[in-house]
């Protein structure tokens, strides 16, 4: 569909480890990026707002960069548009008033509300309460999807500590008791998130 120029997709990846890949900032940013390489139309709009911060020299706002993205998911005749965000739960709670995860899950709050026909969202997260307070209302819940709640999911991350916990140097020198000890800690402990 990409290909084809059937659809618009663009992907925004929420890292823990680059605290420029943990706000809303970042997430608008590349999505803008991604929407405008790949449609001459969002290109267009995007460098209207390029112009407007002197050429790159002015820093847009968090608000001039959600009006630009809203502005091209309404162009006419758009065609369907793609986001995914993937792990939110990357996005830190605890900073701030609001917290760059607050901003941003407003952000996709507002963004549902728009009720633009043409986009579909995809989130994925580990289910933090703070995250399904305010996504669940937004999805039926024939639309969610929960690994969490898969024996599949549970098998492969017992067979990953299992395998780690057997293969650590210094973990071969425990006793065997205190292996299984810390395999099934972990492995309840997943259970119980």
């Amino acid at each position: 569909m990409r290909e084809a120029t059937d659809a618009l997709i663009a992907y925004y990846y929420f890292d823990f480890k680059d605290p420029s890949k943990r706000n809303l900032r970042g997430l608008l940013t590349s999505l803008l990026f991604q929407l405008a390489d790949d449609s001459d139309r969002c290109f267009n709009i995007l460098n209207k707002l390029y112009t407007k911060c002197r050429g790159g020299s002015k820093k847009p706002s968090v608000v001039a960069l959600t009006k630009c993205l809203q502005i091209m998911l309404s162009l006419p005749g758009q065609v369907p548009v793609f986001i995914i965000l993937d792990a939110l739960d990357e996005c830190p709670s605890t900073t701030g008033t609001p917290s760059a995860r607050e901003e941003v899950m407003n952000f996709v709050e507002d963004l549902v509300a728009s009720g633009h026909p043409n986009l579909f969202i995809c989130l994925t997260s580990r289910p933090e309460q703070d995250i399904q307070f305010i996504l669940n209302p937004l999805t039926p819940t024939s639309r969610r999807v929960s690994l969490h709640e898969e024996d599949g999911q549970r098998e492969d991350i017992k067979s990953f500590v299992h395998s780690f916990v057997q293969a650590d140097r210094a973990m071969q020198r425990w006793r065997e008791e205190d292996r299984e000890l810390v395999i099934n800690t972990l492995s309840y402990r997943h259970d119980r998130t």
